[in-house]
This record gives structure tokens, sequence and C-alpha cells, in this order.
């Protein structure tokens, strides 16, 4: 899964779509476009949120539409999941609403796949009872992203037995969030802040450490994008980390092949 932040205008939107279609064929990787429509819990109240809801899947849509990717965005409200679910293949719960069941079983009744983001405080077995209230609602399969815990005050920490514990806890595929993993939350005036030159150590630990897929906002010029500017992954450097993953992948036995 990987793409930007937020969803930007559509040349962007699909020069990022166009990029990842480009690697998941020279790679034989397949690639989810990930982008918000909605940054629903930004640090500052005039900080930029992206086009909403209906626009937003306008745009979600050209992507699909002009590079074949499968989309995932995430959604806040319960009333969002049946109408991003017409464009989106995968749902996104944000880390910091996995327990809210409303949300939870919206999601799982509209069919779609879902993705939870496993919360900063959260125990990887804690992260069963938010998958049983989306496969009891009826989504046909649930994965689980992993992108740190809290420690102390601004800094996330990723235990890399989290995710055996979560897969055999709650029975699902578990993601690592790469590029999340490495934001520090308060360190920037008023926003957060990242320190993205761990990205590829923590990615190529998380594979060997057997996660089942990534999850990477990239952007061709990460210091001008609107959110996340602080943790996101060059584009250009997205294709020679995949690369790297795939060596690890073939060493452990799993062949070269995505998730």
């Amino acid at each position: 899964m990987a793409g930007p932040c937020v969803l930007e205008d559509d040349e962007l939107n699909l020069e990022v779509a166009r990029a990842l279609a480009r690697v998941s064929g020279r790679l034989g990787l397949p690639i989810v476009f990930k982008a918000s429509y909605d940054k629903a819990n930004r640090s500052k109240a005039d900080s930029a949120r992206g086009p909403g809801l209906e626009k937003g899947l306008e745009r979600l849509a050209k992507v699909k539409g002009e590079t074949g990717l499968p989309l995932i965005t995430d959604i806040h409200e319960p009333f969002h999941a049946a109408k991003a679910a017409r464009v989106v293949d995968v749902l996104q719960i944000p880390a910091f609403l996995c327990r809210q069941t409303d949300l939870l079983v919206a999601a799982g009744e509209t069919g779609r796949v879902v993705s939870i983001k496993k919360g900063q405080w959260m125990a990887p077995e804690e992260m069963t009872h938010a998958v049983e209230k989306v496969r009891l609602a009826g989504s046909p399969e649930v994965v689980v992203t992993e992108r740190g815990t809290f420690f102390g005050y601004g800094n996330l920490v990723v235990d890399m037995r989290s995710f055996r514990r979560v897969r055999e806890a709650a029975g699902v595929r578990v993601i690592f969030d790469g590029t999340h993993s490495v934001q520090r939350p308060g360190k920037a005036a008023g926003s957060s802040g990242g320190d993205p030159e761990h990205i590829p150590s923590l990615v190529l630990a998380a594979v060997a450490a057997g996660c089942d897929g990534l999850f990477l906002e990239t952007h061709p010029r990460p210091a001008s994008a609107p959110s996340d500017a602080t943790n996101m992954l060059a584009l250009e450097e997205l294709e020679p980390l995949l690369e790297r993953v795939q060596a690890i992948r073939v060493v452990l036995g799993r062949g070269g092949e995505g998730s």
C-alpha cells in the first residue's frame, strides 16, 4: 500500500500513481494506491485536510481509471463507509479510531477488505476485538497495520514481536507502516515531526521479522507535501527499497512476490 498522505490535485496524484504502476510491473509486486480525501486528525485547526469526501472520491476514481491500481483510503465517520466503498477496494480505519464500534461495523458491512491501524497505545492481542467487530459485520478480509507504540512523549517504538502476536491472536495478515512508524508526534511546533532516515532500517527489519505487507507513504517532493512531509519516503527511493525487501523474502524462502 503506497501513495501520498493526502490527495492533492490530479496532476500530483497521477504522477505518483503512474510511478507506482511502473514499479508494480517491474518488480511483480501488487501495489494498492493510498491517499486520504480527509485528514480529520491533523494537529492544528488550520492544517490542510484534503479535498473532502465527494471531490476526493472523484480524484481517486481518476487514479483507478488511468492506472488500474486498486485503492485504499481512510474513513473517519460511519456514513463515509458505504460512499467510499463504491470507489475504493480497501477501507482503512485510522489508528486513533481503531476501537470505534460504529465505524468498524459500518466498514465491515460494505463487504470490502478492511485495514485497521493498530492504536499506538494498544497491545497486539487487544486488536482481536476490533478485528472481530469488522468480521461479524461482513468483511471478507481484515488486516491489521502496525505503526509503532508510544514510548514516553513524542516517540514511537516498533516491537518486532508484534507481527506474530497479532497474527496468532487475531488470525489476520499484518502490514507494517514503515513511514508513520518514524513519526515524532509533537516534535515540530504545532505538528508532528519525523525521522525518515530510519524508514529503510525499520522496513527491512519488519520484513525479516515476518510482516505480510508494507504501507509506505511516498511523495515525489516530500518537503512540499501538505501532510506528513517530515516522515514520507521520497518516491525515487521506493523501488530500490522494495528490491531489498524482495531479496530478504527470497533469503527467507518466501519468494520475491508480494503478499
